[in-house]
């Protein structure tokens, strides 16, 4: 089976089928597959998790470069072809495994240290997949993934921007990301309709969100409940999350109260939206509805 060129003809033959509501788009260019394998920069001694083998377009250029790699794939039906045919490397390993259920100290010990991700990631699962590698950002290195443009655009927004939401602000406060290639809808097969951006999202080195102490949960509830409605000032979606509700005792006007003094200690307008705050400004916000909570 030929995982480049005629995909289709190919996927057909094998009684197989991208799966819709799996979100799979296959690649369908040798040189492009290459190019995302070099774009990750990969070691000779490194262990890569891929997520999404799909027919192993871009494992084999991958297998090539590392060590060995560890391939996540939730298609049983493709599991099961590449286990009769026995087409992949030696030096892959390939799991029936779905990537947002998967045990991250596991897949640590199977690489022996901190992930090294690579994916041609579906569209379907692309917010919750960030998600999980915010979740379990201690135990990754990095992630050079392929995400819809809209999504990679978000990832890199500035504050003031529509982009500018949930995912740019937590993956700012412990990555840094990095935009790589641009990939055209006719590099897949089916074509999706918007452009795919290949994005580099390194989680080792010196963030802004790790340089600081504040509490990590805390932060990741304000930051979700301000942006939780964006067209409502910071004072009406803070004070709806109910971060005061045991503290004012179910009283909703001193429970707003105290959701205004806190936000005011940080030095932040109340009448201000989420879309408005930079990193530093969220991180004041945590400390000043920390020490809040602590003293009432």
């Amino acid at each position: 089976m030929t995982r480049y060129g005629d995909t289709r003809k190919s996927l057909r033959e094998e009684n197989l089928a991208p799966k819709k509501q799996l979100g799979q788009n296959f690649l369908v260019h040798k040189a492009t597959a290459i190019a995302i394998a070099h774009s990750g920069q990969i070691a000779p001694d490194d262990i890569i998790i891929e997520v999404g083998v799909g027919l192993g377009a871009l494992t084999l250029p991958i297998a090539e470069m590392a060590s060995e790699v560890i391939g996540l794939e939730i298609d049983r039906g493709l599991v099961r072809f590449h286990k009769e045919k026995l087409d992949l490397p030696d030096n892959v390993t390939l799991l029936h495994q779905d990537i947002l259920k998967a045990d991250f100290s596991e897949l640590q010990r199977l690489a022996k240290g901190k992930l090294k991700i690579m994916a041609n990631l579906p569209y379907s699962i692309s917010n919750p997949f960030l998600f999980t590698l915010i979740e379990n950002q201690e135990k990754i290195a990095w992630a050079t993934i392929m995400l819809q443009k809209e999504v990679a655009d978000r990832l890199t927004a500035k504050p003031g921007t529509k982009q500018y939401g949930i995912p740019t602000v937590l993956l700012q406060s412990c990555a840094t990301v990095k935009p790589l290639l641009t990939l055209k809808p006719a590099e897949f097969h089916p074509r999706p309709k918007i452009d795919s951006v290949v994005v580099r999202i390194d989680f080792s080195g010196t963030h802004p969100g790790r340089s600081r102490d504040y509490d990590k949960n805390l932060f990741q509830k304000l930051v979700r409940a301000a942006f939780s409605q964006r067209r409502k000032t910071l004072l009406n979606t803070l004070s709806t999350a109910r971060f005061f509700h045991q503290q004012s005792d179910g009283d909703k006007k001193r429970e707003k109260q105290l959701t205004q003094e806190a936000i005011v200690t940080a030095g932040v307008s109340p009448g201000t939206r989420a879309e408005t705050l930079d990193l530093d400004t969220f991180i004041n916000l945590t400390h000043a509805f920390s020490e809040a909570l602590n003293k009432n």
